[in-house]
């Protein structure tokens, strides 16, 4: 790496995230490591200008205080402590001060005053690194990548190609759990227009049979997670010489899987849920990136606005959004809602200005009138928010007219649908997804 880097250590802050966007945003470059990194470790990140140790409320690990190892507090670099009362001798903050503003400024004299880093880190800067390391990690062998057609794989699927060309496959699986016409999208863009080595696999009766009867969310995405591996570890072997597995992998959904001084979320299929006798070496060029800045990324590698800005969605698909145990009426209610209201939110060009919309079908049903006779049917649970990290969301205020066209149609067009519901709990204390 050419760019200059600042590392943060996670004592138990809540910040770290904050502070990290907010030294990019500065121009230099910025990563989070748990508490524990060696100096060894530290010594092998290029052009390290300088240590944060971040400490906070989660400081309490299984009934210790985290601490920093003492040889990085003499390693020669600057080192700045804030909120840590059990690191002694580096200068120190005792919280940092609220706001934005004030935030930015403190690191500000600290990034460019006291460490003397540059301000030359961009998107550009990232991908020309991102291609280094990956031609490094790689060589002249291959790799197989969870292609999902969402963002963040369609991200790192243009990043491989100009990294390592025709020594990447994607291997698009469809888990049955994809939402309308997904798949034949997914084909169409990356086979025809990227001209991708794309391999399509029809594992749909195969992943709703693990999933029949789980209801706990946790197992659902693991059984998920741990499914792909073995669909992408056949594929492997079929193509032979398959070394690596590459994964649109990015910061939220290690956040939220978990860390040393943060309790889970919620874990992410290629996080959580990944096999421990996994046979891949894993590439995940966009693992420090959050998801605004993937979307710089994207646009950055040329792909275009549609594919970019594209409806974010998760791992294991229309699973998390079919609560509880999976059954394939309601599986098909919440693909046929969920069709309906991202086509009347195009209508609206609310497509273009709220982050990311979906439908909900939970495992309760409740009381209605059909016909002049009582329905007992599903409830149809409406989700839109904005967001720019997706670590806060907060939820779109929609007008009467849209929810009422987006509820009659659901009313009126999906089978066993009785009743209409909007969310409308921000990000905390909600998440974004309902499992």
């Amino acid at each position: 790496m050419k760019q200059d880097r600042i590392v943060i250590l996670d004592l138990g802050s809540r910040d770290s995230t904050a502070a990290a966007r907010a030294i990019r945003a500065l121009g230099v470059y910025s990563e989070i490591y748990p508490h524990d990194l060696t100096l060894e470790q530290l010594r092998a990140l290029d052009n390290v200008r300088g240590v944060i140790l971040n400490g906070g409320p989660n400081r309490d690990e299984n009934g210790n205080v985290v601490h920093v190892r003492e040889e990085l507090l003499t390693c020669g670099l600057p080192v700045l402590a804030v909120d840590c009362p059990q690191v002694a001798g580096v200068p120190s903050l005792a919280s940092w001060p609220e706001g934005d503003t004030a935030m930015q400024e403190a690191l500000r004299t600290f990034v460019f005053g006291t460490c003397k880093a540059e301000a030359n880190w961009n998107m550009v800067s990232f991908i020309e690194d991102q291609i280094e390391q990956v031609r490094q990690q790689v060589g002249e062998r291959k790799v197989l990548l969870a292609l999902s057609g969402g963002v963040d794989s369609s991200v790192v699927a243009a990043l491989l190609l100009r990294a390592i060309g025709d020594k990447l496959t994607c291997v698009h699986v469809n888990h049955g759990l994809l939402r309308k016409g997904e798949p034949e999208q997914v084909v169409e863009v990356f086979r025809s227009r990227m001209k991708a080595n794309l391999v399509y696999v029809d594992a749909s009766e195969r992943f709703l049979g693990k999933l029949a009867g789980v209801a706990d969310p946790e197992q659902k995405r693991k059984i998920i997670g741990a499914e792909f591996i073995r669909v992408f570890e056949e594929e492997a072997r079929k193509l032979k010489g398959i070394e690596f597995l590459a994964q649109g992998t990015i910061y939220p959904d290690i956040v939220e899987s978990g860390t040393k001084t943060n309790k889970m979320v919620k874990s992410h299929h290629n996080v959580g849920g990944l096999p421990d006798d996994l046979q891949f070496q894993l590439v995940e060029p966009l693992r420090q990136l959050f998801k605004d800045e993937v979307r710089a990324c994207g646009l950055a590698l040329g792909l275009p606005e549609s594919m970019v800005y594209r409806q974010p969605f998760p791992g294991p698909g229309l699973g998390v959004r079919c609560l509880g145990a999976i059954t394939r009426d309601r599986l098909e209610a919440v693909r046929e809602s969920d069709a309906i209201l991202r086509e009347e939110f195009q209508k609206a060009g609310l497509d273009k200005t709220v982050w990311q919309y979906f439908t909900i079908v939970p495992e309760f049903r409740s009381v209605g009138v059909r016909g002049g006779a009582r329905s007992f049917e599903y409830p149809i649970i409406l989700r839109a928010v904005n967001t720019v990290d997706a670590m806060t969301a907060e939820v779109e205020e929609l007008a009467w007219p849209v929810l009422h066209r987006v509820t009659n149609r659901i009313l009126s067009e999906v089978p066993g649908v009785n009743r209409v519901c909007y969310d409308l709990s921000p990000k905390p204390v909600a998440t974004i997804e309902w499992e």
